[in-house]
Protein backbone atom coordinates (compact mmCIF):
# COMPACT_ATOMS: atom_id res chain seq x y z
CA UNK A 1 0.00 0.00 0.00
CA UNK A 2 1.66 3.19 -1.12
CA UNK A 3 0.78 6.01 1.60
CA UNK A 4 1.51 9.13 -0.44
CA UNK A 5 -1.60 8.19 -2.80
CA UNK A 6 -4.75 9.60 -0.27
CA UNK A 7 -7.20 7.24 -2.39
CA UNK A 8 -5.41 4.05 -1.00
CA UNK A 9 -5.57 4.94 2.31
CA UNK A 10 -7.99 2.71 4.36
CA UNK A 11 -7.66 4.52 7.47
CA UNK A 12 -5.74 7.53 9.33
CA UNK A 13 -5.59 8.89 12.72
CA UNK A 14 -8.12 11.67 13.28
CA UNK A 15 -5.38 13.69 14.36
CA UNK A 16 -3.26 13.41 11.61
CA UNK A 17 -6.26 13.84 9.29
CA UNK A 18 -7.33 16.92 11.04
CA UNK A 19 -3.63 18.10 10.21
CA UNK A 20 -3.58 17.21 6.67
CA UNK A 21 -7.22 18.43 5.76
CA UNK A 22 -5.33 22.23 7.37
CA UNK A 23 -8.26 22.44 10.05
CA UNK A 24 -5.24 22.78 12.47
CA UNK A 25 -1.66 24.04 12.03
CA UNK A 26 0.18 21.50 13.83
CA UNK A 27 -0.96 17.84 15.01
CA UNK A 28 0.00 18.92 18.42
CA UNK A 29 -2.62 21.75 18.22
CA UNK A 30 -5.21 19.23 16.46
CA UNK A 31 -4.53 16.94 19.25
CA UNK A 32 -5.13 19.55 22.15
CA UNK A 33 -8.79 20.66 19.90
CA UNK A 34 -9.62 16.63 19.88
CA UNK A 35 -8.85 16.27 23.74
CA UNK A 36 -10.96 19.89 24.57
CA UNK A 37 -13.77 18.46 23.16
CA UNK A 38 -13.60 20.65 20.62
CA UNK A 39 -13.69 17.83 17.98
CA UNK A 40 -16.84 15.19 17.27
CA UNK A 41 -17.22 11.97 15.07
CA UNK A 42 -20.97 11.40 14.67
CA UNK A 43 -22.06 13.09 17.48
CA UNK A 44 -19.88 11.65 20.02
CA UNK A 45 -16.50 13.03 21.66
CA UNK A 46 -13.44 10.74 20.37
CA UNK A 47 -9.89 11.03 20.95
CA UNK A 48 -6.82 12.07 18.88
CA UNK A 49 -5.58 8.10 17.78
CA UNK A 50 -9.38 7.43 16.43
CA UNK A 51 -8.61 6.05 12.69
CA UNK A 52 -11.14 7.57 10.79
CA UNK A 53 -12.81 6.50 7.22
CA UNK A 54 -14.29 7.92 4.36
CA UNK A 55 -18.02 9.16 4.90
CA UNK A 56 -16.90 10.20 8.77
CA UNK A 57 -19.13 12.71 9.80
CA UNK A 58 -16.79 15.46 12.07
CA UNK A 59 -17.91 18.15 13.70
CA UNK A 60 -15.16 20.59 14.70
CA UNK A 61 -15.11 23.71 16.36
CA UNK A 62 -12.71 26.67 15.44
CA UNK A 63 -12.47 29.78 17.58
CA UNK A 64 -15.94 30.81 17.22
CA UNK A 65 -17.07 28.87 14.03
CA UNK A 66 -18.60 25.32 14.31
CA UNK A 67 -17.94 23.21 11.00
CA UNK A 68 -19.67 20.13 9.95
CA UNK A 69 -17.66 18.09 7.64
CA UNK A 70 -17.80 14.88 5.57
CA UNK A 71 -14.92 12.99 5.19
CA UNK A 72 -14.13 12.44 1.36
CA UNK A 73 -10.73 11.25 1.43
CA UNK A 74 -7.84 10.18 3.58
CA UNK A 75 -4.58 11.71 3.47
CA UNK A 76 -1.68 11.41 6.32
CA UNK A 77 0.75 14.33 4.36
CA UNK A 78 -0.06 17.67 4.42
CA UNK A 79 -0.17 19.40 1.33
CA UNK A 80 -1.26 22.62 -0.18
CA UNK A 81 -4.69 24.46 0.78
CA UNK A 82 -6.48 23.42 -2.98
CA UNK A 83 -5.42 19.92 -2.54
CA UNK A 84 -6.53 19.53 1.66
CA UNK A 85 -9.90 21.22 0.36
CA UNK A 86 -10.51 17.67 -1.86
CA UNK A 87 -10.15 15.67 1.74
CA UNK A 88 -13.53 16.93 2.86
CA UNK A 89 -16.67 18.55 1.94
CA UNK A 90 -18.69 20.98 4.69
CA UNK A 91 -22.28 20.66 4.79
CA UNK A 92 -24.88 23.17 2.84
CA UNK A 93 -26.23 23.64 7.20
CA UNK A 94 -23.10 24.40 8.16
CA UNK A 95 -22.38 26.85 5.85
CA UNK A 96 -25.60 28.57 6.17
CA UNK A 97 -24.97 28.78 9.96
CA UNK A 98 -21.32 30.11 9.87
CA UNK A 99 -22.29 32.63 6.97
CA UNK A 100 -25.57 33.80 9.48
CA UNK A 101 -23.69 34.02 12.81
CA UNK A 102 -20.47 35.70 11.22
CA UNK A 103 -23.46 38.49 9.76
CA UNK A 104 -24.16 38.95 13.13
CA UNK A 105 -21.29 39.34 14.79
CA UNK A 106 -20.28 41.82 11.86
CA UNK A 107 -23.93 43.71 13.08
CA UNK A 108 -23.21 43.67 17.24
CA UNK A 109 -21.22 47.36 18.48
CA UNK A 110 -17.68 46.39 18.98
CA UNK A 111 -16.38 47.86 22.22
CA UNK A 112 -12.83 49.31 22.44
CA UNK A 113 -11.59 48.78 26.14
CA UNK A 114 -9.23 50.67 27.58
CA UNK A 115 -5.88 49.34 28.84
CA UNK A 116 -4.85 50.91 31.76
CA UNK A 117 -4.71 54.81 32.41
CA UNK A 118 -5.84 57.33 29.92
CA UNK A 119 -3.37 59.33 28.66
CA UNK A 120 -2.97 62.99 28.41
CA UNK A 121 -4.73 63.31 24.68
CA UNK A 122 -7.70 61.01 26.39
CA UNK A 123 -8.00 62.93 29.78
CA UNK A 124 -8.38 66.12 27.64
CA UNK A 125 -10.85 64.58 25.43
CA UNK A 126 -13.09 63.37 28.53
CA UNK A 127 -12.83 67.06 30.02
CA UNK A 128 -14.11 68.30 27.60
CA UNK A 129 -17.09 65.62 27.35
CA UNK A 130 -17.94 66.63 30.92
CA UNK A 131 -17.89 70.56 30.30
CA UNK A 132 -20.62 70.23 27.74
CA UNK A 133 -22.80 68.38 30.48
Amino acid sequence: MNKSNPSELARVRLDKWLWAARFYKTRGVAKQAIDGGKVHIEGTRTKPSKEIEVGAVIKLRQGVDEKTVTVIALSEHRRGAPEAQLLYDETEESIEKREKLAIQRKSQPTFLQASGKPNKKDRRLIHRFKQRE
